[in-house]
């Protein structure tokens, strides 16, 4: 689990599927050190993992992904640069699973993209 330590979010807002909230990265974080020393950028695999936790947190169920259909890095997240930024998700729940197109944004910027499926525990 990330939330709290590697990033807090705040603000969640929910409209029908859509759900929004502001992130706040802690660019003081132990991972940074490593990924990468000098200039340090948010993992993917982080990433991945706040879209979970906020899913998650929006449907107040623990989860397991079971596909990531569609990933893409628009850009690099500098903590430092992108202290805070934005997550928009769409959360359509079906027979197959709980289905998750998400944005993180830098206000209008789109700095990466999910598409997924994630199941009940």
């Amino acid at each position: 689990m990330l939330q709290n330590d590697f990033f807090t979010f705040t603000g969640l807002q929910t409209e029908g599927n859509i759900v929004k909230t502001n992130i706040e990265l802690n660019a003081a974080h132990p991972i940074f050190k490593g990924h990468f020393p000098d200039q340090p950028i948010v993992p993917g695999v982080c990433m991945v993992q706040m879209v979970k936790e906020i899913v998650e947190a929006s449907i107040n169920a623990e989860t397991s992904l079971l596909k990531a259909s569609d990933l893409k890095f628009l850009a690099f997240i500098d903590p430092k640069q992108n202290k805070l930024i934005q997550m928009e998700l769409r959360i359509n729940i079906a027979d197959e699973g709980i289905k998750v197109d998400a944005k993180l944004l830098d206000d209008e910027t789109v700095l990466f993209k999910f598409k997924g499926i994630f199941v009940r525990q």
